[in-house]
């Protein structure tokens, strides 16, 4: 490939990113907004956490004064020794001076250790609440939540933001209080030391406000940029290693490789430009700090040679010009954190005012032990409110029966089984068990009686007995073995180098995928569900293994309500009824030899795809 190729090829790319893919969904929306203005009122958002350490906040606030008022006497100090003793000679004095300005400096390293240790202390406490508080909101969010977001944005306000905000908490927003205190202080003292030399001093300061000016349009714009960066790069990334099987098996490593550089670029750039804004008012501020101390000392330096100004008011006053800069230069860092943290704070509290779709009725109650009978009565659901899924779906299922759902690829399949387990809700209509809207409930009542196994299921890290005990943890090994053995597990993990206590890497990589769907299979029957779902639960499975699961399947569906959602003969043949779904409408309904002796929609679904797996299964 040529390298103009390349070059467009990425340009493209990077064209495509800003236009389109970054307005996917509300967050990637919210990543590029980049003119908003900082809102001092966000921070509000903080006072219910801060609330709770106040004690500790009050404490960092005191040990915050003392430092600063001892900061600002030192210059007096300074002066006062030198008019009062070293101009006379005055020994003393001398060593009566230095034995004060060393117990202010020890007293100021005392004072700001003790501010740093208890703000951090109170700043690491609200981080840990805040990041508690995301977590558990993001548990509570609908699925439909996380069918529309890229994970990696979600990932990136859970660390990258929260770090950010961890020194603004931790020191930055005192030590703004502290500098705007001391500047204060400060100019009170200039006043009443020498009114003419201050004045002198600011006179330069209409050009620190038109610094602060320009500092203020340019910074809000270069940090709301790197942030967004910063959350496609993570998206990417984990949407790459994520897919790394897919990439390696149709050879895209230089392709992704590409496309990632130039995300990586973009972030790149945008924090070379925040850093270049940043960089660029501590010089400015220098120079006019520079230009003040020139000013006082011209001046000063007049006044002394004409005995109207004592040398060592001249060196305070010179020395209190530093001080003047210093809070004004801290400020300028602190207010670049500061624009920083308040954009991470925006996207944190973006996440936590979502809205919870599905959420427990103020009047819900516990859904008591169920006998298992399912009811869908006149439900319409779409994942788009106008793009309907399910139209007007009536459809009974009596305790204890097991139901077969088949159709093609769209047909509303696995949305029955969301709805059932209300991971969505019906946009008209009811589903009921045992005559319960679920919408009446809890949820944590409606899914303990259902059991759900899925296509590709999800197994965390950590041992197979530790994924298997995972919906009832007071389990003990015997019962995990008896699930094992009863879906035809247990002879499969005893053979791993561990058995039971073999380790489960992420998502469990080092495990066949038959092996994963048997581990999920015993995770859902050692739950012991009124209710099983299966979604295309042994699509994965091989042949040999999946005849020992269903011998497993037929004794633990016995005497359970079950809705098996697959494309598999034998799982299907077995079932009391057979619904077929087109376009999320049911065209036929009965036994697998009814259906055949129909010659309809069934039967051509079999002809094609269910005799050619039993032909299948039957020749291995």
């Amino acid at each position: 490939m040529s390298t103009s190729t390349k070059s467009t090829d990425a340009a493209n790319y990077a064209e495509y990113r800003r236009h389109h893919l970054w307005r996917e969904n509300s967050l990637a929306a919210a990543d590029e907004q980049e003119t908003g203005e900082f809102n001092l009122r966000l921070m509000r958002r903080f006072w219910p956490y801060l609330r709770k350490y106040r004690g500790k906040l009050a404490l960092s606030m005191l040990f915050m004064l003392v430092y600063t008022g001892l900061n600002i006497a030192n210059p007096y100090l300074i002066g006062l020794a030198i008019d009062r003793f070293i101009s006379r000679g005055d020994l003393v004095g001398m060593i009566v001076m230095s034995g004060i300005l060393l117990a202010v400096n020890i007293g100021m390293w005392q004072a700001q250790y003790w501010q740093i240790w208890t703000m951090s202390w109170t700043g690491e406490q609200v981080l840990y609440e805040l990041s508690s508080d995301m977590f558990a909101h993001l548990q509570k969010l609908a699925l439909s939540f996380y069918d529309r977001t890229q994970i990696g944005r979600v990932m990136s306000r859970l660390q990258s933001d929260v770090d950010v905000l961890e020194s603004m908490l931790s020191s930055g927003l005192l030590s703004m209080i502290s500098s705007v205190i001391a500047l204060v202080g400060i100019v009170a003292i200039m006043l009443a030391m020498n009114p003419l030399l201050a004045g002198v001093t600011f006179t330069v300061l209409p050009v620190m406000f038109v610094i602060a000016i320009f500092w203020q349009r340019q910074a809000q714009k270069s940090f709301r940029r790197t942030r967004a960066a910063i959350s496609l790069v993570n998206s990417t990334l984990q949407e790459n290693i994520s897919g790394m099987r897919v990439i390696q098996s149709l050879v895209r490593e230089d392709r992704q490789m590409r496309e990632f550089n130039d995300l990586n670029a973009y972030n790149r750039d945008t924090n070379l430009q925040a850093s270049r804004v940043a960089a660029l008012v501590l010089p400015l501020v220098e120079v006019v700090a520079a230009a003040a101390t020139a000013l006082v000392i011209l001046v000063g330096g007049a006044m002394v040679a004409n005995h109207t100004l004592m040398v060592g008011v001249l060196v305070a006053f010179t020395l209190y010009i530093n001080r003047f800069f210093d809070p004004i230069r801290d400020l300028s860092q602190q207010y670049t954190q500061l624009q920083r943290s308040g954009v991470a704070a925006e996207r944190i509290f973006q996440i936590l005012a979502l809205p919870i779709d599905i959420q427990d009725a103020p009047d819900a109650l516990e859904l008591p032990p169920i006998r298992g009978d399912v009811e869908f009565r006149d439900v319409v659901f779409g994942y788009m409110p106008d793009r309907p899924v399910l139209h007007g779906l009536n459809l009974h299922v009596p305790a204890g029966t097991t139901l077969a759902i088949v159709g093609p690829t769209g047909a509303g399949k696995s949305t029955i089984a969301g709805l059932l387990t209300r991971f969505y809700d019906v946009q008209s209509g009811a589903v009921l068990i045992d005559g319960h809207d679920v919408r009446s409930v809890t949820q944590a009542s409606l899914r303990k009686q259902i059991g759900v196994v899925l296509q590709e299921p999800f197994l965390f890290t950590g041992t197979i007995a530790d994924n298997i005990r995972y919906g009832r943890l007071d389990a003990t090994d015997e019962d995990i073995q008896a699930a094992a053995d009863a879906v035809g597990a247990h002879d499969l993990i005893i053979q791993l180098p561990d058995g039971y206590q073999t380790m489960i890497r992420e998502r469990g990589r080092n495990l066949s995928v038959g092996q994963r769907q048997l581990i999920a299979f015993a995770r859902a029957f050692l739950a012991d569900p009124r209710i099983l779902i299966m979604d295309e639960a042994t699509a994965n499975i091989d042949t040999l293994t999946e005849v020992l699961v269903q011998q497993g399947v037929r004794k633990l569906l016995k005497g359970r309500t079950a809705l098996i959602i697959a494309h598999r003969l034998s799982t299907i043949k077995g079932a009391d009824q057979i619904v077929v779904l087109q376009q999320g409408r049911i065209v036929e309904q009965g036994t697998h030899a009814e259906l055949l002796a129909r010659n309809g929609h069934y039967a051509r679904l079999y002809a094609m795809g269910f005799r050619v797996t039993s032909a299948t299964a039957t020749a291995d």
